[in-house]
């Protein structure tokens, strides 16, 4: 009779821990993601917590747990789109010691973002019909509007000490400007394209109203007797600057920088 060989039966104790690992900066990735989709098709108000944790292969737990209920959430959510906007901004090469070609560049990648990011201007839209409510609780968001502004106020600058632009402009009116020719075109597009009977978003209407932001921001920032436009070529510019080199300019006024405190 063959003797049964028992199996080596391990030592029963205390069983060791399933390892699961929980990237939290995936997890909370996923979510703002998620978040910003809903928010952007469905307004604060009808944006639901459970489609954002199915769409982010969440839980309803989890969103409660790294952001605390879902205004915070949707605070976020506008605070990364201004963050984002931000780095980008940073992000820009510009030669500041030419002011026109470097407002060129800059209205036109302010134009190529608004068009890149389509969720940037409806999320905008959906706040403004909250009234702002929720962003006007945020610490982070006037902070963020810091690296345009700066940006934008040494192009100015320097663009008056040359001679080429008003010395009395207003940084923040030049931004809101900026900003309303591109997010008014924009966020009306529907409307203005059933309105005026034609697609706002064939490329070729894009590129047309991209030249007419230039000129506009070109035309309000510029002295008089400095041409911009189309015709305003190298050659044309620096005879502008020439000629008002000549005259000796009244003493500019130190334009004021706006407070972000």
């Amino acid at each position: 009779m063959t003797a049964r060989v028992c199996k080596h039966q391990p030592t029963l104790g205390k069983p060791k821990p399933v390892a699961v690992t929980r990237d939290a900066d995936q997890t909370r990735a996923r979510i703002l993601k998620a978040a910003r989709n809903e928010f952007m098709r469905h307004g604060y108000s009808g944006a639901r917590i459970e489609r954002i944790s199915r769409t982010g292969k969440s839980s309803d737990r989890m969103i409660y747990y790294y952001f605390g209920s879902k205004e915070a959430l949707y605070i976020e959510v506008l605070e990364s789109v201004y963050t984002e906007l931000g780095a980008a901004e940073s992000r820009l090469v510009l030669d500041e010691s030419r002011p026109v070609e470097a407002l060129r560049t800059l209205i036109a990648f302010t134009w190529e973002y608004y068009l890149a990011h389509p969720e940037f201007v409806a999320l905008l839209s959906n706040e403004n019909l909250q009234r702002g409510r929720h962003i006007t609780k945020s610490l982070a968001v006037k902070q963020l509007s810091r690296p345009v502004l700066d940006i934008l106020g040494q192009i100015l600058d320097e663009g008056a000490r040359q001679g080429l632009f008003r010395t009395d402009l207003d940084v923040r009116r030049v931004y809101l400007t900026l900003a309303a020719l591109g997010y008014f075109y924009l966020s009306n597009r529907y409307t203005l394209s059933s309105f005026l009977g034609s697609d706002l978003m064939e490329r070729e209407q894009c590129n047309a109203w991209l030249a007419e932001m230039t000129r506009v921001l070109l035309a309000s920032v510029s002295r008089d007797d400095i041409p911009t436009g189309a015709s305003a070529t190298p050659d044309r510019q620096n005879a502008g600057l020439a000629a008002a080199a000549d005259r000796k300019p009244p003493p500019a006024k130190a334009r004021r920088r706006p407070s972000l405190t």
